[in-house]
């Protein structure tokens, strides 16, 4: 047995979300023995094409697949009993029984049925101030955590658990009262709130039945052992509750410093931490976006990147590659190897751009700006040829084309970062390793 004790390396978004890191950790997933999310909740939509078949997990890590990895829910992740257990029974139709590859921290807090109703009441107040949340019951659910009423993972083995549901269900309900919501009309998953509540409660009565333990020793007696970790986060990092273009987040740490909090494990035992983003910009919701692109180019971004969200379907909006905003994630994460994805959805563009700097009233910024000067930076462009080839057929990094090889050297040297792996479509066969 190996007696040195082993680090947790980390995966997550560093734009806005949406980069692609569900692909890689399954592509990673053969080199590890633990995959861990360690936040968010079903907010998610982590998409891994392999075999011909794609499957979008939204709870679940995104080692699922691999036979003989455990992949453990922190901690820090947010649970709807009705959502898993509908991605419990998908997968179980593809023939995985995630009851023998998954365990669940007792720690980690619920989403109610009325969080999510509480979620739409609020988005609903907002009027134009909407932050374009996916109306999960996430901000709700992680206001009840912090508030310290919400319910854990391990309240559900309690004796009066129904008990305590009721009662916090009641105060949603007042809350929703005084808001002047109307919840008998109101439609969860196409459901009222009485048939949507049955299905969470039979999906309480399945989660019983999965291993809900204290996660942290697991983890950390894990790393006595030397067993390799993944931890993988949800979001992007400029969604980060403390360092993203606030209000316009989510609510909890996507950065690597969620890892601990989320996860119960020191500063000390990170490793490497990949940071995936796509070779352009997309953003869903509302909230300041530097490079979007609200022309042709734009629209060909979204058509061609098929750019629309896998947990809400909604269209994302499209910018060019944004080096101040990746600098910034990238100095926040401590990231250690770059995952470029999407490089071939440039493949047609003529010209690319890539935003290489930042300026207000003519002088550079030195700095990430706040959610209100972003409104009012100036940019400035950096303007490369295209390399005009279909690249998703090639094999090694040798293979591809010079022109997108000089696009990923130029990101390399202006972020001081290597890329580590570059995405040449969405199967995991289709990922070629740089030689850095």
């Amino acid at each position: 047995m190996n007696t040195e004790r082993s680090k947790v390396d980390v995966i997550l978004g560093i734009q806005w979300g949406d980069e692609g890191k569900g692909k890689f950790v399954d592509v990673l997933s053969p080199q590890y023995d633990i995959i861990a999310r360690f936040q968010g909740g079903p907010n998610a939509g982590h998409t891994l094409e392999f075999n011909g078949s794609k499957h979008v997990l939204h709870t679940i890590p995104s080692g699922i697949f691999h036979e003989n990895k455990v992949n453990l829910i922190g901690n820090g992740v947010l649970i709807d009993a009705y959502i898993i257990c509908k991605e419990i029974e998908l997968l179980r139709a593809k023939g995985v029984e995630p009851r023998n590859r998954m365990k669940i921290s007792d720690k980690a807090n619920l989403i109610l049925p009325t969080h999510r109703i509480l979620d739409a009441a609020q988005e609903s107040s907002k009027g134009a101030k909407k932050i374009g949340s996916t109306v999960k019951g996430i901000g709700p659910a992680y206001t009840d955590k912090v508030g310290r009423c919400g319910l854990r993972m391990k309240d559900i083995f309690c004796s009066n658990f129904k008990q305590k549901y009721e009662d916090l269900k009641n105060q949603h309900l007042g809350i929703l009262k005084f808001l002047k919501f109307d919840v008998d009309n109101y439609r969860i998953e196409d459901m009222s709130l009485l048939e949507y509540e049955k299905a969470w409660l039979e999906g309480i009565e399945e989660l019983k039945s999965f291993e809900v333990i204290a996660t942290e020793y697991y983890l950390n007696e894990a790393m006595k052992q030397g067993k390799k970790i993944l931890a993988e986060g949800a979001q992007g990092s400029l969604l980060d509750i403390d360092f993203g273009s606030y209000p316009f987040v989510t609510s909890s740490n996507t950065t690597a410093a969620g890892v601990c909090t989320g996860l119960g494990i020191s500063p000390s035992s990170l490793g490497r931490v990949f940071g995936v983003f796509k070779a352009y910009c997309t953003r869903v919701g509302s909230g300041p976006f530097p490079t979007e692109l609200e022309d042709a180019d734009g629209e060909k971004l979204r058509k061609d990147g098929y750019e629309y969200g896998s947990t809400t379907g909604r269209p994302r909006r499209c910018g060019w590659l944004d080096l101040p905003a990746l600098y910034y994630t990238i100095m926040l994460n401590g990231v250690t190897d770059l995952i470029i994805t999407k490089s071939d959805v440039l493949d047609k563009f003529d010209q690319i751009k890539i935003c290489s700097e930042y300026k207000i009233n003519g002088k550079r910024m030195p700095y990430f700006p706040s959610t209100d000067e972003l409104e009012h930076i100036e940019l400035e462009y950096h303007v490369m040829d295209g390399w005009k080839r279909d690249i998703t057929k090639a094999k090694t990094y040798e293979e591809l084309p010079e022109k997108l090889k000089q696009y990923l050297n130029f990101i390399q040297q202006k972020t001081q970062t290597p890329i580590s792996i570059v995405s040449l479509g969405p199967d995991r066969s289709e990922t070629v390793f740089p030689k850095c």
